[in-house]
């Protein structure tokens, strides 16, 4: 390090870490940003060599500092590449995060977010980015994504619906869940029906309340839709994201009026499954809970969405563990 005097080589992992990024993620926004700059140079910006960046193995040449400049809106001096000049302006940064508490809570968030998985088609690091983007600048303003609808879908008790709390809570976006939304509508139709109102699993609720509950849910969801507003859906979503063509529709929709759907699918076992509809002891699980078997036969844990989709591995509550340390850090930072 002595011929580059004044290089810092960990403040860049402190920057990465308080940007909540991966070194695959911060790999990737460094060759975005430099296409866009038309800086050349850094055709790979691989893990390893931002690694070693960080490491102080190998320094930095001028186009990948930069790109970092740019990716972290930080000056050299900021990011250790060199000592200040005297009288050198080294603060613009517009959300300082080089406190630890922040780094730690960023961090915890990264890591809940993680649990948000890929499919040969479905590439979750854009949505990840999109909400820590949506969350960091809920208090700077702007936000460069297009709006974005995000339905979290899962069977019973997957913890769909904790999971997409913790999303809202992270962005500031707006949730709709069916079951608040709609039950009160459910419930009087059923029984204006001749049926019982907790019923869920008849061909009266199936047939005939079932589509008006949907129907009821996303036409919420247009609502805000058509106004450009990012919004997180949660409902079990079984017949919907398994149809080509209901899915269809919806992505066709929204991308003629800009907007961008993410389906969430909540992957989950039996047993936690069981363990979380015993615990929250609603009216309309007794059915299953008293024919577990019966209803588990009718469970496919293998089903998933028909279109390009990103999972959240929830089996033994893990992802909800991790959204609940999350959330833990940003009690501890924001009170």
């Amino acid at each position: 390090m002595g011929k580059h005097l004044g290089w810092r080589p960990e403040r860049l992992r402190e920057q990465r870490e308080a940007h909540g990024l991966t070194l695959e993620q911060a790999g990737e926004r460094l060759r975005a940003l430099a296409e866009e700059a038309k800086l050349k140079g850094i055709p790979a910006a691989n893990p390893q060599t931002l690694w070693q960046h960080e490491q102080g193995e190998v320094y930095p040449g001028p186009h990948y500092r930069r790109a970092y400049c740019l990716l972290y809106r930080a000056t050299d001096p900021e990011l250790g590449f060199r000592n200040a000049l005297p009288g050198e302006d080294t603060q613009f940064k517009l959300t300082p995060m080089n406190d630890q508490r922040n780094g730690s809570h960023v961090l915890a968030v990264e890591r809940a977010l993680l649990q948000i998985g890929g499919t040969a088609e479905a590439d979750p690091l854009g949505l990840q980015q999109r909400i820590l983007d949506a969350w960091k600048r809920r208090h700077t303003g702007g936000d460069p994504h297009r709006p974005s609808v995000v339905l979290v879908g899962g069977f019973a008790g997957s913890g769909k619906t904790e999971f997409a709390r913790f999303l809202t809570q992270l962005t500031g976006w707006p949730l709709l869940d069916k079951d608040p939304l709609t039950r009160p509508l459910v419930e009087q139709l059923l029984v204006a029906l001749g049926g019982d109102a907790n019923d869920r699993h008849t061909d009266l609720y199936r047939e005939h309340v079932r589509p008006v509950e949907y129907d009821c849910l996303m036409q919420a969801a247009y609502a805000n839709i058509n106004c450009g507003i990012s919004t997180v859906l949660t409902a079990p979503f079984i017949g919907e994201m398994t149809s080509e063509a209901w899915m269809n529709r919806l992505i066709n929709k929204c991308s003629a009026l800009g907007v961008d759907v993410s389906p969430v699918w909540v992957q989950c076992d039996s047993e936690s499954m069981r363990e979380y509809i015993s615990f929250r002891s609603a009216a309309r699980d007794a059915w299953k809970l008293q024919r577990w078997d019966e209803y588990m036969s009718t469970v496919n844990l293998e089903l998933r969405p028909v279109v390009p989709h990103l999972v959240v591995d929830n089996r033994l509550g893990t992802a909800i563990s991790l959204a609940d340390q999350a959330r833990h850090a940003l009690r501890a930072v924001h009170g």
